[in-house]
């Protein structure tokens, strides 16, 4: 029987802080990460809003400081999603106390970190100074820099793991889908320990715009608090957010045997394909469906064993109700008994860092017992009324397994069961 993978270390930066400490606290608190974005001139741009991470020159007290994650020579060479890797990857790490000591330890180390467009505005900005200023003085960096593998790629480096290195591609399912990598190459014995995520800094004049030509943003930007509704029946398409949240990952026996702190197990994981659309899931979920399945069936357990769902759900009318009908298929009746609710009504979508940053919200609710609120919803769509969204404020329940959802563009789905040991 194989050894339980666990968590033994989490690390975080999100729009709602600098750590996981700050962030969960700041969810469960009913605290909004959504703001006006100051980072460049909005004047010329249709989205004004974002889930942005407050940097220390703007907050010098409680921003995140780039000096303290790369020096100026080093940030030249890395995208900003590179900079919230590392940031997430030095508390998870310092957390786990894995720092492998020999060169079997440093080859048994996996990093496999998902990004769901990488270093975007690395190329903008190139591109810019391409047209202004000429091909000369375009960036050696530029493509070391955006390559969406270099988040991965960077922490091997910075940290000298040589075992696997990895980033699923795979839109707003790559931090899960991340996740399920590295739970692989622990149980294929390629892997004893993985450090493991997502990491997305995409917010940028054109992605907006691209996102907002195909009518996926929402554009209330008058009260950036209330503008992410998921469920809602007034939401008119979701915020876009950036961060990163990344695990060590490994099994009770390697945590046990170096006497590391368990903090959660994951139990499940599963990942499908709709093969129907580029942009939208199958208004009956059955590839989500199949994703959720898939991680019952690896965690050997039942839809009753599920006591709350962290869903994917982004506040758009098409992917919310896909979500629920894939709920639907897999839960039944059971469905209006589970609380779920919906992290990014606080954080905005962080698109490729979305699974690993709510993969532990997931698993804080599993070991806490403490459920995050789903904001700002007034009234959900009327075939939905039946359900239990945990509105507004935070709620004390057990829950030993916790159900965790991320679905992408291209028709990915990926579905993580995080569990109290």
């Amino acid at each position: 029987m194989h050894s339980p993978i666990v968590i033994t270390g989490m690390g975080m930066v999100s729009p709602l802080g600098n750590n996981v400490k700050t962030s969960w606290a700041r969810l469960l608190d009913g605290q909004s990460g959504i703001r006006r974005i100051t980072r460049f001139d909005t004047d010329a741009t249709p989205i004004k809003i974002a889930g942005t991470v407050t940097h220390a020159a703007d907050d010098p007290k409680n921003g995140l400081c780039l000096d303290d994650i790369a020096n100026a020579k080093e940030r030249r060479k890395l995208d900003l999603f590179s900079l919230y890797a590392l940031a997430a990857a030095k508390e998870a790490l310092e957390q786990a106390g894995w720092q492998p000591e020999n060169e079997a330890q440093r080859r048994a180390t996996a990093t496999i970190v998902g990004s769901g467009i990488g270093g975007f505005p690395t190329i903008t900005e190139a591109q810019q100074t391409l047209q202004t200023k000429g091909s000369r003085r375009v960036s050696p960096f530029t493509v070391p820099a955006f390559l969406a593998n270099m988040a991965a790629g960077n922490l091997s480096i910075r940290y000298g793991f040589q075992g696997p290195l990895g980033c699923p591609v795979t839109a707003c399912a790559a931090g899960l889908q991340a996740i399920g990598d590295g739970m692989r190459l622990i149980r294929s014995g390629e892997a004893d320990v993985a450090l493991v995520g997502g990491a997305e800094a995409c917010i940028d004049p054109l992605s907006l715009a691209s996102f907002n030509a195909l009518k996926a943003l929402s554009t209330d930007h008058e009260q950036p608090e209330s503008a992410s509704r998921p469920f809602d029946s007034r939401r008119n398409g979701f915020v876009m957010g950036e961060g990163a949240g990344l695990m060590v990952i490994e099994t009770l026996a390697h945590a046990e045997a170096r006497g590391a702190t368990p903090l959660a197990v994951i139990s499940g994981y599963g990942t499908s394909a709709d093969a129907y659309h580029m942009t939208a899931g199958p208004d009956d979920g059955n590839g989500a469906a199949a994703a959720i399945h898939s991680a019952l069936n690896m965690a050997g357990l039942a839809p009753d064993a599920i006591g709350y769902i962290n869903a994917h759900a982004t506040s758009t009318p098409v992917g919310d109700r896909a979500e629920i009908a894939a709920l639907r298929r897999v839960f039944g009746s059971l469905l209006p008994g589970i609380p779920i609710s919906s992290t990014k009504s606080s954080t905005g979508h962080l698109l490729g860092a979305a699974g690993g940053v709510e993969g532990i919200f997931s698993a804080l609710a599993a070991t806490t017992g403490h459920l995050p609120p789903t904001l700002n919803l007034s009234q959900s769509d009327e075939e939905t009324r039946d359900l239990d969204f945990i509105p507004h404020t935070q709620r004390t329940h057990p829950a030993q397994h916790v159900l965790c959802n991320g679905f992408g563009f291209g028709g990915v789905n990926a579905a993580l069961i995080l569990s109290r040991l």
